[in-house]
């Protein structure tokens, strides 16, 4: 599990009720059935009108990209890609075909297929840099998702606040029930307001992150496999891809190689 994404939203919710209880506040003036209904309904039917049935299907994914935590092993991908550039030079290209079968990375093996096809390096960059573009596609879609809730919630907290009021003010008869009812109304605006900056748009950003991160190892993968084909020095592959890293990890990728 991605602990920052779980710990982050439980931290940022029980933030805001604990300084409202701080405030002799009470947990149950905050529950209000309608205002959820009227924010979250609101927000989510903005949303899927937003973007096409194929894109919202993707939601369960996205969602468990979020909360669950996939590491990027940069250090293991130059060690293999070092490996496969020393069997490379003593046996020749065709010997990492013997490799693809072991390789759990889609990208990767397709990139080391394409050079013990003969693939022209051209042709090789080419189709794995539109590989990489129409990723970044995909992903921006995925965030895009979140980030269009984000905004649309605090606009659905404004609705459902003047609907309340609309409510409040239409009952001007009873008095004392003004101030209750002015603070329920004020809920929606809560609610949409709290949702989108404690859960659509740091989830939206978390995905961008990951993205990032995705697109990285996948550089540093069609730079190593194009280095390979050229018939690089081993150390000279090495070299070249620990140029990606910062000081600190490039001395722990060259502890390792």
């Amino acid at each position: 599990m991605d602990l920052t994404s779980i710990l982050g939203i439980i931290f940022g919710l029980l933030s805001l009720v604990g300084g409202f209880v701080a405030e002799k506040g009470h947990v149950s003036s905050l529950l209000a059935g309608s205002a959820a209904l009227i924010v979250f309904g609101g927000t989510i039917g903005a949303t899927v009108a937003s973007f096409k049935m194929e894109d919202i299907k993707s939601i369960p994914a996205l969602l468990r990209i979020v909360f669950k935590e996939h590491k990027y092993e940069v250090n293991e991908l130059i060690v293999t890609l070092v490996g496969f550039a020393e069997k490379a030079r003593r046996e020749g290209l065709l010997s990492l075909e013997r490799e693809t079968a072991n390789i759990e990375d889609d990208f990767l093996r397709q990139g080391i297929q394409l050079v013990v096809d003969g693939t022209d390096p051209a042709l090789v960059r080419d189709i794995l840099e539109t590989q990489i573009e129409f990723m970044d596609q995909r992903h921006k879609i995925g965030a895009d998702i979140f980030e269009s809730a984000g905004g649309y919630a605090p606009t659905m907290g404004i609705i459902g606040t003047v609907m309340g009021l609309v409510h409040v003010l239409g009952n001007l008869s009873d008095p004392e029930s003004l101030g209750p009812a002015i603070a329920s109304a004020f809920i929606a605006t809560l609610y949409g307001v709290s949702s989108a900056n404690i859960l659509w748009l740091p989830m939206g950003h978390k995905l961008k992150l990951k993205s990032k991160q995705e697109r990285f190892i996948k550089e540093v993968a069609l730079e190593g496999i194009l280095s390979i084909q050229a018939g690089d020095n081993p150390s000279i592959v090495g070299e070249k891809l620990r140029a990606f890293l910062s000081a600190k990890v490039r001395k722990e990728t060259q502890k390792e190689v």
